[in-house]
């Protein structure tokens, strides 16, 4: 099985969900489904339906969740030392070369991307255009409207 690169924060946060998954949600629709089985008929109980629905949700979501941990790569980016390139979880401040906007951006998995926290995924155009590049180098991005150029102003591992 091919391994998933996470950050340390990441996994962390995938931890908590499986951990509110398994203590918090799955007893309350187990609760919900046997509320609604004690009002009799289930041919046309609309709550047990939705009751039983929402736990195929829960119990598929924890199996994912655990799928993902198991064939996790956790990374620390303080722990990465790679001479200033951009990699897996380096902390890239980057300047457009048209209107000279300055963005911070983070590269992160899959799981963990939020572009308004400024953390982007690893295969997204962006993060694959600045994977190996150094502090002063372009990284050229095909966006939807066209060709972007960014200049990269500062590489960190935070």
């Amino acid at each position: 099985m091919s391994t998933i690169p996470i950050t340390k924060r990441g996994s962390e946060k995938l931890k908590e969900e499986l951990h509110r998954l398994k203590t918090i949600d799955r007893p309350s629709v187990i609760q919900a489904i046997a509320e609604a089985r004690a009002q009799g008929d289930l041919s046309e109980n609309a709550e047990y339906e939705a009751a039983k629905d929402r736990q195929g949700f829960i119990e598929g979501r924890i199996q994912e969740v655990e799928g993902k941990l198991s064939a996790a790569q956790i990374i620390d980016p303080t722990a990465v030392d790679a001479g200033g390139r951009v990699v897996f979880g380096a902390t890239v401040e980057l300047e457009d070369e048209d209107s000279g906007d300055q963005v911070k951006y983070q590269i992160v998995g899959e799981d963990e991307a939020d572009l308004k926290l400024g953390l982007i995924n690893i295969s997204s155009p962006i993060a694959r255009a600045l994977i190996g590049k150094e502090e002063g180098d372009v990284a050229v991005v095909m966006a939807p409207g066209g060709e972007r150029r960014y200049e990269i102003v500062a590489v960190s591992y935070v």
